[in-house]
């Protein structure tokens, strides 16, 4: 498959994922009957006939790690370059691609170590049966570590404050979990990368997250002479941010960390905020400088070697 090929699929199948994310953003409008609301320390699941679960206040919830703030990281040193000797050359070819010179050299097989030989474990019962019964009382008596897989749509409107609908897949379970959020998620995507939560469990966020200006939207449509359908927010109270249930079979245990994560959002707005101003004007400025300088391709040169048979031992190595 041509490059050209595989990047037309790549950028068709990012497509399809957002044109899939904001369809969702579109039909999952919560309907009045289906709305839960989610107090700022108490949390219920989405069937109006279950009875409630309260959930602990924050406590000892916390971010994990640094926030990233848009500032460039230290470079990694240098890979150190393989040298081939001329003579180690065998055949070389080229070929000129996007305006670079690819360099192929078959070289001579370069020995390597051969790898190491399997450990045939000894069956021993009871050791296996103590390490067993060890392990499980390890887990038993530590939190647990899960990621988070989220989906969010955050919607912004001037004079409102940001709102984002979020699609939520608990770890083991086949379905998802959708809520309405008062809190700007883009500020936790790529703010909050792991947290641990009231119970001490750690989770690890991953979230595909997008942003909708309905002004622009609606001016957009408005200029095609089409009118853009804005969805059906939840009314939330002023003050910490909450979150409505809106479809889903949501327990307890599910809204924990979600519950913590709003927590968080409240304790740390103000960093997460900065933060997240701080990526877009890295963001902004890294533009500028492709567009200023746009990187000009480079040449590549490739070694390899063909090799028929296993080496020797008395040649020091084995074929790759």
């Amino acid at each position: 498959m041509s490059p050209a090929k595989l990047s037309i699929k790549s950028a068709a199948f990012v497509c399809i994922l957002f044109a899939s994310h904001m369809l969702q953003a579109q039909q999952l409008y919560p309907s009045p009957e289906e709305v839960i609301q989610i107090p700022a320390a108490t949390a219920t699941n989405s069937h109006p006939a279950t009875t409630p679960a309260t959930i602990q206040e924050v406590s000892n919830s916390h971010i994990l790690g640094k926030i990233p703030d848009g500032t460039t990281p230290p470079q990694a040193a240098p890979m150190p370059k393989l040298a081939i000797a001329s003579q180690d050359v065998l055949q070389t070819t080229t070929h000129l691609q996007g305006g670079r010179t690819i360099t192929i050299h078959e070289i001579k097989a370069i020995p390597l170590p051969s790898p190491p030989l399997p450990v045939l474990k000894q069956m021993n019962t009871a050791a296996d049966n103590t390490y067993s019964k060890k392990i499980t009382e390890y887990r038993a008596a530590h939190p647990k570590s899960d990621l988070l897989i989220f989906g969010a749509t955050v919607f912004r409107s001037s004079g409102s404050p940001a709102r984002t609908l979020v699609r939520y897949w608990p770890q083991g379970r086949g379905e998802s979990i959708t809520f309405w959020s008062s809190a700007d998620f883009a500020l936790i995507a790529g703010g909050i990368n792991s947290f641990v939560d009231t119970s001490a469990d750690t989770h690890h966020i991953f979230m595909a997250c997008s942003t909708i200006d309905i002004d622009q939207m609606t001016a957009r449509m408005a200029s095609k002479g089409r009118q853009y359908a804005t969805p059906e927010m939840p009314e939330f109270p002023e003050g910490k941010v909450t979150f409505t249930v809106t479809g889903g079979q949501a327990s307890a245990e599910d809204l924990i960390p979600i519950q913590s994560l709003h927590d968080l959002y409240d304790k740390e707005c103000a960093r997460l905020r900065a933060a997240y101003e701080g990526r877009e004007q890295a963001r902004i400025a890294r533009e500028a400088l492709l567009k200023a300088h746009p990187p000009q391709p480079k040449d590549i040169t490739l070694n390899f070697w063909r090799s028929e048979k296993p080496a020797s031992k008395e040649q020091g190595g084995s074929a790759r």
